[in-house]
């Protein structure tokens, strides 16, 4: 690696790249803050207003391994800019739309785009990057995006939507995406890997998208369906068969989608267990925090916006102070005290009220969640890529992404079944006390996700490696 010159336009592609990144993961919390609208101005039901969050997370998560992989055998810029004019294309439907179906195939069709973007974003990162300190550096920042993306969108959603309509939320990804097509030919180079042989593994790629798909799907309409309900438990199993099917394909294939060997290493395989308690933790506080705000407290999209902004700081601060500490202290180091705080944080919002007030009830658990969030995103990023070797790029960065989306999209569906169930055997589910004691249960779930989080933490090497392990390359 150290045998090519750097480009000089690195940290300038760095910034471009990192932007459609962060559209990309503000877009999965974003519409949270703007359900009430949407559901009132297209007459949405409960299961429509899931479909606006899930067909995100069910097309982003299912699809993420399927492009990582094609970023790694073809040409990532060209790969990159045809997600781009997709995600461009997508939130015009979205902020278009005349109905509720309609929003939700804009937002199904968003999540195919951001499968495409983000893997290949991170890929063309980790090529372009080639000292690993820099590389280091680089994935810091981009794990400090993730976070903060994640938190922001409550925020940024809550004051576009009472400013000017909740439609804007999707419409302003369309200039910032048209400028990225402009600039991104500019300063980002062609990144095409010349080892690998260019064969794609067609079975491998179909089984693994219809599994995670599946699952996915599985997990979301469980809430709706039941969870021992013919249609649940048939996608639970098909989903179980086809990943059995998915290794065996992947063992015997010339060209494997997924190169089992690459589960060998510790620091990937760690830092996927803890990004993927990560998902689970955030959107499972995320959903039950929108309801608890809006629902009971009667917050407005600009209230439950700057509510959000305390978590949001502190978010920014723990990944900024994360992506410093993680090159001097190691990972292991960041990653557990990281945990720890989200922990707390949740930990502190299962006493929610149903009199509550902000700094009675939610401002100490935001305030602690915020920087745990930030610098768990750094550092358990920065260990599942760190040391992966420039052909296994796209596979590495679609792995992480997958972990985190599937994360999210079970920990949406758990809590929501979890809060229905427990409102409904509390009295009349629609009161704000069987409501509030819902949720309270939600919160309690978030902070259990948050201590496997944890103990998963403690799994993440200590320090950092200086070159890409050599094992993890794939060989034809």
């Amino acid at each position: 690696m150290s045998g090519f010159p750097p480009d000089p336009r690195r940290w300038k592609a760095l910034a471009l790249l990192g932007a459609a990144f962060f559209m990309v993961i503000l877009d999965a919390t974003i519409v949270l803050t703007a359900i009430p609208s949407m559901q009132k101005d297209l007459g949405l039901t409960v299961a429509g207003v899931q479909w606006v969050l899930t067909g995100y997370a069910v097309s982003f998560g299912g699809l993420m391994l399927l492009f990582g992989r094609v970023a790694d055998v073809t040409e990532r810029r060209g790969v990159f800019l045809v997600g781009l004019a997709l995600f461009v294309g997508s939130s015009l439907i979205c902020g278009l739309a005349w109905s509720g179906s309609a929003l939700i195939v804009g937002r199904v069709l968003q999540g195919v785009s951001a499968a495409i973007m983000a893997p290949t974003a991170l890929s063309i990162v980790l090529a372009t990057f080639r000292d690993p300190a820099e590389r280091n550096r680089a994935l810091g920042v981009w794990g400090g995006l993730g976070g903060i993306g994640a938190t922001a969108g409550l925020l940024l959603g809550g004051v576009i939507t009472s400013s000017f309509g909740w439609e804007w939320i999707f419409f302003v990804n369309v200039p910032i995406g048209v400028a990225l097509i402009v600039l991104v030919p500019v300063l980002v180079a062609k990144s095409r890997d010349q080892v690998a042989v260019r064969r794609f593994d067609v079975a491998g790629a179909l089984t693994a998208t219809a599994a995670l798909v599946l699952l996915i799907h599985a997990i979301t309409n469980a809430p709706e369906a039941g969870w021992s309900s013919a249609v649940t438990l048939v996608e639970l199993a098909a989903a179980v068969v086809l990943l059995g099917l998915f290794m065996v394909i992947e063992s015997r294939s010339a060209a494997p989608l997924v190169p089992l060997r690459i589960f060998r290493r510790r620091s990937l395989a760690a830092g996927n267990l803890v990004i993927f308690a990560v998902g689970l933790t955030v959107d499972a506080m995320l959903f039950p925090l929108a309801l608890y705000t809006q629902q009971v407290l009667g917050y407005s999209a600009l209230q439950f916006a700057l509510t959000s902004a305390v978590m949001t700081g502190m978010t920014i601060a723990g990944a900024f102070a994360g992506q410093a500490a993680v090159t001097r202290m190691g990972l292991r180091p960041i990653a557990v005290p990281a945990l720890l705080l989200i922990v707390v944080g949740t930990l502190l919002l299962v006493s929610i009220s149903v009199e509550g007030t902000f700094f009675g009830d939610l401002f100490w658990g935001l305030l602690i969640f915020g920087p745990g969030m930030g610098a768990a995103f750094v550092a358990s990023q920065i260990a599942a890529l760190d040391g992966v070797a420039e052909q296994d790029s796209g596979l590495a960065a679609g792995l992480v992404d997958t972990s985190f989306n599937i994360g999210s999209a079970l920990g949406i569906a758990i809590v929501t079944s979890v809060t229905l169930s427990v409102a409904g055997g509390a009295g009349h589910a629609d009161s704000a006390e069987a409501l509030t004691e819902g949720l309270r249960a939600a919160f309690s779930v978030s902070a259990a996700f948050a201590v496997l989080g944890l103990a998963a933490a403690f799994l993440i090497p200590g320090r950092l490696r200086t070159a890409p392990e050599p094992e993890t390359a794939v060989r034809h």
